[in-house]
């Protein structure tokens, strides 16, 4: 079968990314001796720099990795909280029924920092100018704009110069956007990585003293101190107003990247491993629970997928993503075991028809009546109605793609692994802070501004977030790694990767390129939380016949394109021959693998 790439094979390491320079720098870590956790972190700081429309250092990092030689697989939790001023009631007092999706209002703690900082202290084994090395060097001496990133800044432009001036002041120098294949710099980020750097190795020659002045100097020094007096400031947001922020310096200070277990879900000889319910992860699990009782329906032909496969496909991840809008969260008593017991899917399964459900229909796991937030009540919003300071950067109405986020995955030698999707802090989402050179998240949109659901917004909650990075065991092994970006779509773009690659039996590569698909059917987890009911997006490759079947069917089918939807990536190894593969996306001209 024909693929846009090879999937690549070798013994020393492999890295996949949404670009080519962050996955070059992931091996030159592997090449230098590094291991997995080592590449990631600096193919993670190379990302913040080349992809600024899609992820910045006041953004976010959750992972899912196995260390060789641990018994079981882990979480890196570094998505930051919502602020001690973040309730519902200073929210509504504002007039506000949603959270912004831009602006200082949606800023929760930046985590990235700290997320790659303690996987780097515990797992890698370099210091920390090493990983930094590079990243430092793109944004002191330039990188090469891809296409996006000037559409983006477009989109944004008249924002920028009536509102953000500090963002003109960056993104927009001599009064517009850079060319597309030109040199951009960032000096001030430069300048900010340089002396947490000077910080870090004032506190001696010792690695992790070093990591730990320089985490410090983030959270409860200067950086902390900059962000504290830049949030006080009042800034237009997506409510068309202006707004102060509420994180303060003690909010960073009190908070700190963590460990957790990962979720575990059995299918035959695999196992598929994500985040937990203050992500979205779990609903790939339950999809695939749902189609557990199809398998025999689902097929591909030739590297196509049949439109059987489609339609039962997206009404399972309807159910899957009802499930999500009613039960998912920061929150200890999401009810994970029921949701995804295999009574549970049978009983939801029956649902399930020839034709398209137009429903959101949330299950009751445990007998429970479920409950849906006011925004629940479905409505569209016209491509051409959305600003561009909104809060996504992803997929937008009708399969326009707005953007991503960014993902990166690794393996080595010694069989480390590890899946991250790194967000948040992208150049459109809030103002820039002058002195730092990069802008706050807008992660806390994704919090409910309604009572007594575990997606609330609560002091000290994560919002559940849509970042969701996979990996996969066979036999308790760890033997891939995987994910995308892309909003909500991640976990239906990565169940076309499975349905492909473990499923119809297709390797990495071929699984990358074959056609993918996607519904909106549901609320999505970005301001205005607009969702279309019967809605179904797809590549175009699929087939003409496919697609009006689906139609057939009550589909309210979007020809996307041919090569427009996802950008997965994935890496994976063979415990018996120590054999590492890789993949990467075509889509977008810009993610790559490389190993040896």
């Amino acid at each position: 079968m024909f693929t846009t790439r090879p999937e690549l094979a070798g013994t020393h390491g492999m890295v996949a990314s949404t670009h080519w320079l962050a996955s070059a720098a992931g091996m030159a870590m592997l090449e230098d001796g590094g291991n997995a956790f080592d590449a990631a972190v600096a193919a993670g700081f190379v990302l913040q720099v080349v992809e600024p429309h899609l992820n910045g250092p006041g953004g976010e990092v959750p992972a899912v990795f196995q260390a060789a030689g641990e018994p079981r697989p882990r979480v890196l939790c570094g998505q930051g909280v919502a602020p001690a001023a973040a309730t519902i009631e200073h929210y509504r007092d504002l007039g506000l029924e949603l959270v912004p999706g831009s602006g200082l209002l949606a800023a929760t703690v930046p985590g990235a920092w700290d997320g790659w900082l303690i996987l780097l202290r515990d797992y890698g084994t370099k210091r920390l100018r090493d990983v930094l090395d590079r990243a430092i060097g793109y944004a002191r001496h330039g990188f090469p704009i891809v296409p996006r990133i000037p559409e983006t800044i477009d989109a944004v432009a008249d924002l920028f110069k009536d509102h953000w001036p500090s963002s003109a002041a960056l993104w927009l120098p001599d009064g517009r956007s850079p060319a597309a294949g030109s040199r951009f710099c960032n000096p001030a980020l430069a300048d900010t990585w340089e002396r947490l750097l000077a910080e870090a190795e004032s506190a001696g020659t010792d690695r992790d003293a070093q990591i730990e002045a320089a985490r410090r100097a983030w959270y409860q020094g200067f950086v902390a101190e900059e962000i504290d007096s830049f949030a006080r400031n009042t800034f237009r947001d997506d409510s068309g107003r202006d707004h102060a922020g509420v994180l303060t310096g003690q909010d960073m200070a009190s908070w700190q990247a963590s460990y957790e277990d990962a979720l575990t879900v059995d299918f035959g000889p695999w196992t598929l491993v994500k985040c937990c319910a203050w992500t979205q992860g779990p609903v790939l699990a339950q999809q695939l629970r749902l189609l557990d009782g199809f398998t025999d329906r689902l097929s591909y032909i030739d590297g196509i997928p049949t439109a059987e496969t489609i339609h039962l496909a997206i009404e399972c991840a309807k159910l899957a993503f009802a499930d999500r809008e009613a039960w998912y969260g920061d929150c200890p008593d999401v009810p994970l075991t029921a949701l995804l017991s295999e009574e549970y899917a049978a009983n939801r399964r029956s649902l399930v028809t020839e034709q398209a459900s137009y429903e959101l229909r949330p299950g009751s796991p445990g007998g429970q009546p479920p409950r849906l937030p006011a925004f629940a009540v479905p409505y569209f919003v016209p491509a051409d109605e959305i600003s561009g300071a909104l809060g996504e950067p992803t997929v937008g109405n009708s399969g326009v793609v707005r953007g991503d986020t960014v993902h990166v995955d690794v393996v080595d030698a010694a069989g480390n692994m590890i899946s991250a999707t790194p967000s948040g802090g992208w150049l459109q989402s809030s103002p820039t802070i002058p002195s730092l050179g990069f802008c706050l998240g807008s992660r806390a949109q994704m919090f409910t501004l309604e009572h007594h659901f575990a997606s609330s917004l609560c002091p000290g909650h994560r919002p559940r977030i849509t970042l969701s990075p996979s990996m996969a065991l066979r036999d308790g092994v760890p033997r891939l790694a995987f994910g995308t970006p892309g909003g909500d779509q991640q976990d239906q773009w990565q169940l076309c990767f499975w349905l492909a690659h473990i499923g119809a039996g297709l390797n990495m590569q071929e699984a990358i390129d074959a056609p993918n698909w996607h519904s909106g059917a549901f609320p999505s987890s970005f301001f205005p939380r607009y969702w279309q009911p019967g809605e179904l997006v797809v590549e175009s490759r699929i087939g003409e016949a496919a697609m009006t079947e689906l139609r057939e069917r009550g589909h309210l089918v979007t020809d996307a394109g041919p090569w427009v939807l996802g950008r997965m990536s994935a890496v994976s190894r063979d415990p018996a021959d120590g054999m590492l593969r890789a993949a990467a996306n075509p889509r977008g001209m810009q993610g790559y693998a490389v190993g040896r």
